[in-house]
């Protein structure tokens, strides 16, 4: 795994300062302890930092074509490159390393743009392509579900790119504010999110999309792939799921690395596990984390695996440490992630470190099978939705109203959100069960100047569309759909990709591979949601492979204890983010009352002021100097 930025100037007189893509790239040496490389040709530039993973002695990039009017920065992992390989020599390509990423250099030549329908991977590239001197082209890519990040902004003077937003802000060609519509979003969410980044002029490459960049013409930005949306596919059978698993697993053991494998008590990292115990000749290395606190804890379980496995087995009972999150993460989480398990995230990857550099990780079954609580939910509520009709749901509507908020109530008595659900649209429902604050809830705390002029930005309308584009009459889909496209990568993959780079770990995401995920997303609902629980496909096809412990237990949470972290070691923390929070961004006496609430007991505001903590050590991190209309 590497980090990669760029630069590319509309004058073609104009010739990059080296020393200035040093600076740029070195914003990212984290990603790429290993080695460095640079260069400039003409009014383009790239600069690039290496984690060694495949063919180390020989991977260095920049990486050039046979003539030297191609160039190419690379970062993550080509799975299928031995086979590709094969084919661009029998076509009379000549290679000079044994490096994936030349496959992708290589293949832009016979392909140009058309180049990531051949690839099996994670991805995020720029290619510079002076074939024509007189009029350069740059292609930037990133792979179909959005695993490896890719920054890019568009100037008076040309295009700036980078794996982090860093590295793009390094050039100070971008304003360091905030964009105020992503404010409100952050606040909702928990997380920034959609094409737009967080800090004005600055654009993330959304997933599955090529953008080609030509001096004195528009950018061009073209979708390549996307999960299904003319229908659901029938019932897969047991060997269809297994053998795709294996054969997704199998692709990513290709390392000259040390390689394993995050091994939780869950699902899907023990599919992961049996998978690659199954495949590889060698025992298998597993890393696993146990908590202090019991409802979080799978260690146990983990062990018993990795003993019926004979895997090396690495464990540690991590202690979160709640200064991690105002001392080291805003360095690397350079948009603001309110998700409090970006702790533990970084503490695993940390320990894994120091035993693996690459591990395979169990993320994606859950969107991939349906296998959160929240669907399980959304699919009741369809259910009772339907049943009742358009007079019912008006009744639930107004019962909803009327029930008491009971935030400190047992589980059990917080029916307020239930009833409220099923008397809304199906796509707002299930909105309300992804965000962590209410639209109004978090109006409700912005400066009288910033809730005006945000008063037409409804952060719920990126979500819609995205709900609302595949053409099947499922629900259960529609939020899946959505879910791949907003929270898995702007939250989930995120959270991943920075606390695991930020230890220059590379985590690979077999049941993210686009052949698993086109293959089982778009099954019925039936056979996803099912006795009250998610995942059903999934987990019928391992029965029999993995242990009914497993196959069967509770679901925990990789999370962190928030409101015991607030009323104890990051209270001083979260009065002081409350205080220093910009005065023109925030009613400063709403976010007061809810932090007396808190502490008093009266309301649980654990996430809000997990929200504002981070936030506002992000901001005095990289220098925010307002909000951008």
């Amino acid at each position: 795994m590497c980090g990669l930025c760029g630069i590319a100037y509309a004058d073609p007189r104009r010739r990059p300062d080296e020393d200035a893509v040093l600076a740029a790239v070195r914003t990212l040496e984290h990603r790429g302890p290993d080695d460095e490389g640079v260069y400039v040709a003409g009014s383009t530039a790239v600069g690039f930092r290496r984690l060694s993973i495949i063919d180390l002695a020989g991977g260095h990039q920049p990486l050039h074509n046979e003539e030297g009017d191609v160039a190419l920065v690379f970062n993550g992992e080509i799975y299928n490159f031995r086979e590709l390989r094969t084919e661009l020599e029998a076509r009379g390509h000549r290679f000079r390393t044994g490096s994936d990423a030349e496959v992708v250099l290589h293949l832009y030549e016979d392909r140009g743009d058309r180049l990531c329908d051949e690839l099996v991977g994670m991805y995020g590239f720029a290619l510079l392509d002076h074939r024509d001197p007189d009029h350069p082209v740059v292609v930037l890519a990133r792979d179909r579900l959005g695993i490896k990040p890719l920054y890019y902004a568009e100037t008076a003077d040309g295009l700036l790119w980078g794996s982090e937003a860093k590295a793009v802000l390094a050039w100070e060609a971008t304003p360091r504010r905030l964009r105020a519509p992503k404010l409100l979003d952050y606040l909702v969410q928990g997380y920034v999110g959609g094409e737009d980044a967080a800090w004005e002029g600055v654009k993330r490459l959304p997933p599955g999309h090529v953008l080609t960049w030509r001096p004195g013409r528009p950018l061009e930005l073209r979708r390549y792939w996307d999960l299904p949306t003319d229908g659901l596919r029938e019932a897969a059978s047991r060997e269809e799921i297994l053998d795709l698993l294996d054969t997704v697993v199998r692709d990513r053991l290709v390392a000259d690395v040390p390689l394993g494998a995050f091994l939780s008590g869950g699902i899907d990292s023990t599919a992961v596990v049996t998978s690659m115990a199954r495949t590889s000749a060698d025992p298998v290395v597993a890393c696993s984390v146990g908590f202090r606190e019991r409802s979080h804890d799978e260690l146990a379980v983990a062990v018993a695996t990795a003993k019926r496995l004979g895997a090396v087995h690495h464990t540690e009972v991590l202690e979160p440490d709640p200064a991690v999150a105002v001392d080291v993460l805003p360095w690397f989480y350079d948009e603001p992630l309110a998700d409090p398990s970006t702790v533990p995230t970084w503490l695993v990857s940390r320990m894994a470190r120091e035993h693996v550099t690459v591990a395979l990780s169990g993320d994606g079954g859950d969107e991939t099978f349906a296998g959160y609580r929240r669907y399980v939910h959304d699919v009741a509520e369809n259910r009772l939705r339907s049943s009742v009709g358009r007079a019912g749901q008006a009744a639930f509507r107004l019962a909803g109203r009327a029930y008491p908020k009971l935030d400190w109530a047992p589980r059990v008595l917080r029916a307020r959100s239930f009833l409220s659900n099923v008397g809304r649209d199906p796509a707002r429902a299930y909105w309300s069960s992804v965000t962590q604050l209410a639209d109004d809830d978090a109006r409700a705390l912005l400066a009288d100047d910033v809730r005006a002029a945000l008063c037409e930005h409804d952060p719920f309308e990126a979500f819609e569309r995205h709900y609302a584009r595949p053409a099947v009459d499922d629900p259960l889909y529609r939020a899946q759909y959505a879910d791949f496209h907003t929270y898995l990568p702007d939250q989930i993959l995120a959270k991943v990709d920075r606390a695991s780079m930020a230890v220059s770990l590379e985590v690979r995401v077999p049941i993210l591979d686009h052949r698993f995920v086109g293959a089982f997303a778009n099954l019925p609902a039936a056979e996803k949601v099912r006795g009250g629980r998610g995942k059903h496909a999934f987990r019928e096809a391992l029965r029999g492979r993995l242990p009914d412990d497993v196959l069967d237990g509770r679901k925990r949470g990789f999370d962190t204890p928030l409101a015991a972290w607030l009323r104890g070691p990051l209270r001083a923390a979260a009065a002081e983010a409350v205080e220093s929070l910009p005065a023109d961004w925030f009613d400063r006496a709403a976010l007061r009352r809810r932090l007396a609430e808190h502490e008093g007991g009266a309301r649980d505001h654990g996430r809000l002021l997990w929200s504002l903590l981070v936030l506002e050590h992000w901001r005095r991190r990289h220098g925010v100097t307002g909000l951008a209309g």
